[in-house]
């Protein structure tokens, strides 16, 4: 078999014009006696060994048959032949590839290493990225939010323009919506309070719900049942993009706010890096419905909300004294 960095290093003897002349007169002329000191037998095809350079019967011809005083040499040689090829796209070693390209994916959570034979990248065109199988949807790795690399500064500033605006619209837009339900839950604390003769069908229906609610609600079951909050709660789908958009939870009322976002942004599976970016536009706040305006991440949900509530989790809306006079 030839070498194929090196067509004319073969592991067989060719035989000579003189042999091959000689080959219808005398026997012994063609081939070659083995070199192997116990053996030394004629052999009419002979082998080389790449090694060594000595020449080996075929009971002979591997290193250990005859105990190679250079064993390994010609392993070597191919070895080193290889490792000295360019890769594509560039001039370095093959066995350095991997360590060259390999990087982690993009996205912040994720510890995957990608760009390697095994685990190869998906480029993102939007943000300019790469990221791994996994997160290789825009949706995935939360791409609106993320600059493309590389863009100019009055693209980024377009781009977060539009990301505060399309927060702040979606935020005008629940206010309005909570303007509404503030007067329902006024209407229904009244009613409570007149009795059950004064009950009037707004309560009677607020009642109902809370009581529905309560039955299908899920959170931590070691949370004592007097000790529990049960709330409606929402992802707003422009700026906290969920895989699943709304529940209905409970939570302990001794709970504060930034506690109970976490785990509802656990479980609504909304991407929640309050603890990593210090950037206001990537935090998560929770708007409360009944009440209009945004929580503060310090303050209990026994004081803040009541069962029956509705909280909305949205992105990029800003602390609450920035934005709500509460």
């Amino acid at each position: 078999m030839s070498s194929p960095n090196n067509p004319n290093e073969t592991t067989y003897i060719s035989m000579s014009p003189a042999a091959l002349a000689a080959r219808g007169t005398d026997a012994s002329l063609v081939g070659a006696h083995c070199q192997y000191p116990p053996c030394n037998q004629l052999d009419f095809l002979p082998f080389k060994c790449q090694s060594c350079s000595q020449t080996y019967c075929s009971d002979h011809r591997t290193e250990d048959g005859h105990d190679c005083s250079q064993k390994g040499a010609w392993a070597t040689r191919r070895r080193l032949a290889e490792q000295s090829k360019a890769s594509l796209g560039g001039h370095k070693p093959v066995r350095d590839r991997d360590v060259l390209y390999a990087k982690p994916c993009a996205e912040g959570t994720c510890k995957t290493t990608i760009g390697t034979s095994l685990v190869p990248g998906v480029h993102c065109n939007a943000c300019r990225r790469d990221y791994c199988l996994k997160h290789r949807l825009e949706e995935d790795h939360d791409c609106k939010s993320k600059p493309p690399v590389g863009a100019r500064a009055s693209a980024l500033a377009a781009q977060q323009a539009a990301i505060t605006t399309k927060a702040t619209s979606a935020l005008e837009r629940l206010k309005l919506w909570g303007a509404s339900k503030k007067e329902q839950y006024k209407d229904s604390r009244a009613a409570k309070a007149a009795g059950p003769s004064g009950l009037n069908a707004k309560g009677q229906t607020k009642l109902v719900a809370v009581n529905t609610l309560k039955k299908t609600a899920k959170g931590d079951a070691k949370i004592p049942p007097e000790k529990r909050v049960y709330i409606y709660v929402e992802a707003e789908n422009e700026t906290a993009k969920a895989k699943i958009p709304k529940g209905e939870f409970f939570f302990s009322q001794d709970w504060v706010v930034g506690r109970m976002l976490d785990s509802a942004a656990a479980s609504l599976q909304v991407q929640n890096i309050n603890n990593r970016s210090d950037k206001e536009e990537d935090k998560l706040r929770v708007f409360h419905v009944e009440g209009g305006r945004i929580l503060d991440f310090g303050e209990k949900l026994g004081t803040a909300l009541v069962s029956g509530n509705t909280v909305v989790l949205l992105r990029g809306v800003g602390a609450p004294e920035d934005l709500i006079k509460v």
